[in-house]
């Protein structure tokens, strides 16, 4: 079919409409289904391979793994580049780096002043000390901001999701002090992969890419009248570090990890060596003229 015949065919199937229905939801399906109609012609997709591929995303939707694909896709990343650019655009500068969230926090996770530690003592990994300060743009400290942490145990699972867990195991929520101070003490995370012989790896596996992740900590920060921050630090020497199949490490995302011990670790309860990573996150003022960070989207909560 040549692309005037499919573009008459689409037009016959917009005119069907009988109300007027939301225009941006007309908008972006229309354009949605006419790309996927000149895709199916130009590339000669069989109908074997047109309903092979809607029977994955049918089983993808029953295994709860589109949140993975769409950030092993690039599709997470690609909108962080977005609103960086409107943020350029607008002439905002600085601030602490975002990247993806992923598809595993969990809301609900308990509060607690300054200090916080989130593992429960049987995670075989490193004792970790994270520590720093919420700032705002101008360099000063943000008083009682709340730091919303998670990451996943040494098999690379994720409490909630993983039912052998407990509740909220390597997740906290941490309202900083009045000096915008930050910590919590944890254990040093590892990389995981995509979940063996689940769609993420079957779509990956077709397209020629791994699956792997590096080891990272996902954060959440935000304080009244600033953009609320989405980001991760990674751990440094992780052999996927800038190999990440959700494209999620981005310069300025990999602190030091350091080597600390005896007083150092007084303040937080640990004795011994430990790992010390200091990290300050730095927020922007909220603005009326770019796009807002505040993305609605399905999350869990318990």
């Amino acid at each position: 079919m040549n692309h005037d015949t499919i573009d008459a065919l689409l037009q016959k199937i917009n005119d069907s409409a009988t109300s007027e229905g939301n225009p941006r939801t007309k908008a972006i399906v229309n354009r949605v289904v006419r790309d996927l109609f000149h895709t199916i012609e130009d590339l000669d997709v069989t109908p074997d391979e047109f309903w092979t591929a809607l029977n994955f995303l049918t089983e993808t939707g029953k295994r709860g793994e589109f949140g993975l694909i769409a950030a092993g896709l690039g599709f997470e990343h690609f909108l962080d580049l977005r609103l960086d650019e409107a943020e350029q655009k607008a002439g905002m500068e600085g601030g602490t780096p975002r990247t993806i969230e992923g598809p595993l926090y969990v809301a609900g996770a308990p509060e607690s002043d300054g200090h916080a530690r989130i593992d429960d003592g049987t995670d075989p990994g490193q004792t970790l000390v994270m520590r720093g300060r919420v700032l705002g743009d101008d360099g000063k400290p943000l008083a009682h901001a709340l730091v919303e942490v998670w990451h996943a145990n040494h098999l690379g699972s994720y409490s909630y999701f993983d039912a052998s867990q407990p509740a909220f195991n390597l997740r906290g929520s941490i309202r900083a002090d009045a000096q915008g101070r930050y910590s919590f003490r944890s254990v040093v995370p590892v990389g995981y992969s995509v979940p063996p012989g689940g769609k993420t790896e079957q779509l990956l596996d077709q397209l020629g890419r791994h699956g792997h992740r590096p080891a990272h900590i996902h954060f959440f920060v935000s304080s009244p009248g600033y953009r609320k921050l989405t980001t991760q630090i990674n751990i440094e020497d992780d052999p996927y570090l800038w190999d990440d199949f959700a494209f999620a490490t981005r310069d300025g995302l990999v602190p030091e990890l350091k080597k600390a011990e005896g007083a150092q670790g007084e303040p937080y309860g640990v004795t011994g060596n430990f790992a010390l990573i200091d990290f300050d996150f730095t927020l922007s003022r909220e603005r009326g003229d770019v796009p807002t960070t505040q993305v609605q989207r399905a999350r869990a909560a318990a």
